[in-house]
């Protein structure tokens, strides 16, 4: 197995005034939506049926989806084929054909109503969805002696192709979908799945990407991870999930819950392995006790080296440096920090020439942006 991730550990953040407490304020509302600024940052408020929330995600930010497609996905497009020598949208195309079969309908659906309220095609839409399977990036979780007070941190570093702007389309997404769990997402304008995500229930994931590129026989990795948000309390049931779906892709995984349970995931279309707390890894530097880690190479020796010289006293204030570069690559596109007990959650995304661990970090609570959604709809 070689091990592709950098981090999700499990914090609790006070930075000054850049981490200040949510002051949300009201851009625009939707039938089944509402868009609203907070700390500089777009917070995207879904409700309802998959069509009501695609299309409140497609009308609320068309213009940005407009932007992403097709013009950041012709940027994607030339950087895959000049780096593969394959023409990108015939991989679409295949990926399309193979893993729609396994994608919950539920997820085509929105899919196709936000493109259809951004004013944007099928295939277009699709496209953004699906073309995560084509690219792979990072993990790590602690708890008990392993931070000050005992509490889970769990923080996720993406570093993915920062250099395509992609993080002009930043939107945290606010998921109510009827029957199902309530969930926030470190997302982009357009894209209906996730890699960086934590529920009402609790519960909080991150991926890393690995190998395997053309196993596309399965659930794409994003729909899966959002699966798992829509359904699952607890780390127990998020696992049961992987074992029952057919999967994508070689990825890595980082998963926590507000009970204090976390475990990291090694996944194939054939193989499941589970890493627990403090679980020893030949591929892996040597892990601290209560942590569940995924990194490689000098990244992974950085981060087990900061883990271990800040151990049982580890902050949110130190997490954020302990994952800054060289944990963190140039490419780093978002970081995120999720406090599953109190579902507190800080992320910070890349700026114009600045990775994402180097800019400022905006804190919100999830239970307390479905309140002000209930206050303001």
């Amino acid at each position: 197995m070689r091990i592709i991730a950098h981090l999700v550990f499990l914090l609790t953040l006070t930075l000054g005034a850049a981490l200040q407490s949510q002051n949300l304020q009201v851009v625009q509302r939707h039938e089944y939506g509402l868009l609203a600024r907070t700390q500089g940052k777009q917070v995207l408020f879904m409700a309802g049926s998959p069509e009501q929330m695609g299309a409140a995600h497609g009308a609320l930010l068309s213009r940005q989806v407009q932007q992403v497609s097709p013009r950041t996905m012709s940027l994607v497009a030339a950087a895959y084929c000049f780096g593969k020598g394959e023409w990108f949208y015939d991989k679409i195309e295949e990926i399309l054909r193979r893993s729609q079969p396994h994608t919950p309908q539920r997820f085509i659906d929105e899919c196709l109503s936000m493109g259809k309220a951004a004013g944007i095609g099928e295939r277009d839409a699709l496209c953004l969805n699906f073309f995560p399977e084509l690219f792979h990036c990072s993990g790590v979780a602690l708890r008990g002696k392993a931070s000050l007070n005992g509490e889970i941190i769990h923080a996720r570093v993406l570093d993915y192709m920062a250099d395509i702007n992609l993080q002009k389309y930043t939107a945290l997404q606010v998921y109510m979908p009827e029957d199902y769990n309530n969930w926030v997402s470190v997302g982009y304008a357009g894209f209906m799945g996730t890699v960086t995500a934590m529920n009402d229930k609790g519960l909080a994931i991150g991926e890393m990407g690995g190998k395997g590129e053309g196993d596309w026989d399965g659930m794409p990795m994003s729909f899966l991870m959002r699966d798992i948000m829509e359904r699952a309390e607890t780390v127990r049931e998020a696992l049961q999930i992987f074992r029952e779906t057919p999967r994508s892709c070689e990825y890595y995984y980082v998963l926590s819950d507000k009970s204090g349970d976390m475990a990291g995931v090694y996944a194939t279309p054939e193989v499941l392995e589970v890493l627990e707390a403090g679980q020893q890894d030949a591929r892996l530097p040597k892990v601290p006790e209560d942590t569940v880690m995924f990194s490689a190479g000098e990244r992974a020796k950085k981060l087990s080296e900061r883990l271990h010289q800040h151990y049982g006293k580890i902050t949110p204030e130190l997490m954020i440096e302990i994952i800054k570069r060289p944990v963190a690559m140039k490419s780093n596109l978002h970081n995120a920090v999720f406090k599953p007990a109190s579902l507190e959650l800080w992320f910070a995304d890349a700026g114009i020439g600045k990775p994402a661990c180097d800019m400022p970090y905006a804190k919100v609570n999830l239970n307390r942006l479905i309140e002000f959604y209930q206050e303001n709809k």
